[in-house]
């Protein structure tokens, strides 16, 4: 029997606890993940309580970037690309409109002009136009940002403002962006077979239906109701061959590039999905230069 006030004589002394990173230190909070002691040095805020330095390193390690349904790294903001291509799109029209509008010599430098031509002025003067199949193969690409009519640059523009946001938010960025261009270069492939070899064409939209024939596939793939988006391509298709001056082969061509890289987008298998996109855009882009490349050789 012990007597009061006085310890009974197989009592210890109760051990406190250690941090378990820092063993010299008391540590009153346990991690919430590993419940292992931690000092105020060591405890790193959580959704609830605190984590130790060691279980936050490895949640970072297992959770993943959020992403799309088809595998894209989802958009901070799925504006951004867009307004960046108007942005392109309105510079180059401002220029060409500071420079003369049609007669700016920046049309004839940008616009694509399969075989290059001479120009006669009805002063006896004369200029000569190069074309691709000349060694100007940026028109490729810088045709698809160049834009005259005021009418022509706002109607485009305002379709990938509208569309754009939303195939972004599909797809992610990286997609978005190689649905535009890729679809673009199509428009100028078939320009390049299918239109008079001496007519410039310029606009956004080739890159613009091809963003049309991929939200078309997406739809398609989810079954959901292809109306609206079959309203956009019949008004645009309408358009284009009711109305002069129209380059119907850029805007076929950018439709058909459109289904082929959006299929190469949402048709990939889950396993290796980056893998087989990538291999299917590079099908696309691979069909496209060596079609292009005929075609020169053949103006050639």
């Amino acid at each position: 029997m012990s007597t009061p006030g006085t310890p009974s004589a197989g009592a210890s002394e109760q051990e406190v606890p250690v941090c378990y990173r820092h063993t010299d230190r008391e540590a009153h909070i346990r991690c919430q993940r590993c419940n292992r002691p931690i000092c105020p040095d060591c405890m790193q805020p959580a959704s609830v309580g605190f984590q130790c330095p060691s279980c936050v390193r490895e949640g970072s390690k297992g959770t993943r970037s959020a992403r799309t349904a088809y595998g894209g790294q989802r958009s901070g903001d799925p504006t951004l690309t867009s307004k960046a291509l108007v942005a392109l799109n309105v510079a180059v029209w401002v220029a060409i409109v500071a420079t003369g509008g049609s007669r700016s010599t920046l049309v004839d430098r940008l616009a694509l002009t399969p075989r290059g031509f001479t120009r006669n002025f009805v002063d006896g003067t004369s200029q000569t136009v190069a074309g691709v199949a000349d060694g100007a193969p940026w028109q490729l690409v810088t045709s698809m940002f160049t834009h005259v009519s005021p009418v022509h640059i706002g109607f485009n523009m305002l379709v990938l403002w509208t569309l754009g946001p939303q195939l972004e938010l599909a797809v992610g960025r990286v997609r978005f962006l190689a649905v535009y261009l890729l679809s673009g270069l199509a428009g100028s492939a078939a320009v390049m077979w299918l239109s008079p070899v001496h007519v410039s064409t310029l606009g956004a939209s080739g890159a613009i239906f091809g963003m049309l024939g991929a939200l078309l596939v997406m739809t398609v793939k989810v079954h959901g109701d292809v109306r609206s988006i079959a309203t956009w391509i019949a008004v645009n298709f309408v358009l284009t061959f009711l109305v002069a001056n129209i380059s119907w082969q850029g805007h076929v061509g950018g439709f058909l590039g459109g289904l082929l890289v959006g299929a190469a987008v949402v048709y990939a298998p889950r396993r290796r999905r980056a893998a087989w996109q990538a291999a299917g855009l590079g099908a696309v882009a691979a069909v496209v230069a060596v079609a292009t490349a005929l075609r020169v050789a053949q103006l050639a």
